[in-house]
């Protein structure tokens, strides 16, 4: 049993390896969450420091988690997919140029560039993934480098794959990036809070992240790094809360032009105010206090012996180096991938079926003995 287990709710005999669909809240975290509603009981509780309080907030911490330096670069968002469209309208590109994505990227990027590029009459080039059973990262890593051209406008790209722990080298491709002089945007929903990244050595020019995975919290409400080529840009709303005057509830008819310094012109109207926001400021707060190294210790721990012996009955899963919270396995013969996926549900294991991986995705909560449990219902699959 994993002496983080009782931080959470999770119920006895349930194998939760499912961090990268959907976080538990710990009990610290539901317990704000439950104050917050009973507190949304009487609205006169709820004055002006709470509309922009928890805010700066939330800006504090996620610019701690990341690596960053300025608070006033993090807007406040409600889904990757709107970080990215903020992104898509505030940077350019002209026909000739390209928007480099990878291959099985996240739905929510892929929609967004492809309208980019068909409104801009770019090209839209897809890094096609290797073959799973050579060097997928080091291999992938050296294709995307050979397509950044002086033709590239945008690379978008995850700092780890969603759907098997693939990690892309962001330090040599934002190298790469500034060189040419395109934008490097980052998915960083899958990998920051949990999976290291020196952000000082990649600098990129913006980083997105839903926060109900890594970060801990709830659905609804996420956080944006935006540098300063979007310091001039325009939000996807018009909301008062993006203006310069909005701290003055009385003088809120007192229109003007202006948005408020940094990136806070870009966070969504009602970002939370008395539910969402406070749940994520306690659920950033217990992120940074784990740190990055505790968790991919912790889950290297507990997914290292399973591994192995994936590996010895002829599973295709990534090599020692690889993250620790978020892993594919493959299979190569047919029917396997199936088999497991009802032991799986069998014995009350919660994985995700992406693209064609099974994808674990362990956290504090878990131990070894939940990896050994998967690892047994690989065997039964192999054995059926």
């Amino acid at each position: 049993m994993s002496i983080y287990r009782d931080l959470f709710s999770l119920p006895d005999g349930y194998r939760y390896l499912n961090c990268a669909y959907l976080s538990p809240l710990s009990k610290r975290v539901e317990q704000t969450a439950v104050n917050a509603l009973v507190r949304r009981r009487t609205p006169s509780t709820i004055g002006v420091g709470d509309f922009f309080d928890p805010a700066d907030s939330v800006r504090s911490l996620f610019t701690k988690i990341l690596g960053s330096e300025d608070p006033a670069r993090i807007a406040l968002i409600p889904s990757a997919s709107y970080g990215m469209a903020i992104v898509a309208r505030n940077v350019e590109a002209g026909s000739g140029q390209k928007v480099i994505l990878v291959e099985d990227q996240f739905p929510s990027s892929v929609y967004t560039w492809k309208r980019f590029c068909a409104a801009q009459k770019c090209d839209l080039e897809l890094v096609q993934r290797p073959d799973p059973d050579g060097h997928v990262g080091q291999t992938w890593n050296e294709m995307i480098l050979t397509a950044i051209d002086s033709t590239t406008a945008v690379i978008a790209l995850p700092h780890v794959h969603w759907t098997d722990g693939t990690v892309f080298d962001l330090e040599s491709i934002g190298r790469e990036a500034r060189r040419v002089g395109a934008k490097l945007i980052v998915d960083g929903t899958q990998s920051v809070g949990a999976y290291p990244l020196d952000f000082q050595a990649v600098r990129p020019d913006a980083v997105i992240c839903a926060g109900y995975k890594w970060l801990t919290g709830n659905m609804g409400l996420g956080v944006a790094y935006l540098g300063e080529c979007f310091d001039d840009g325009v939000p996807l709303e018009e909301n008062w809360i993006g203006r310069a005057n909005s701290r003055n509830f009385s003088s809120l008819v007192q229109y003007v032009d202006e948005y408020v310094d940094g990136a806070a012109r870009y966070d969504v109207g009602e970002r939370g105010i008395g539910l969402l926001l406070p749940v994520f400021v306690e659920a950033l707060s217990q992120v940074s206090e784990w740190g990055t190294e505790l968790i991919q210790s912790h889950c290297r721990t507990i997914s290292k012996p399973g591994l192995d012996e994936l590996r010895n009955f002829g599973a295709i899963v990534p090599d020692d180096d690889a993250p620790s919270h978020l892993f594919g396995i493959r299979f190569r013969q047919d029917g396997i991938r199936d088999r497991l996926l009802s032991e799986l549900k069998a014995r009350d294991i919660s994985v995700s079926l992406r693209g064609d991986a099974i994808r674990v995705a362990p956290y504090l909560y878990n131990s070894e003995d939940d990896v050994s449990a998967l690892v047994d219902a690989c065997s039964a699959a192999i054995r059926l």
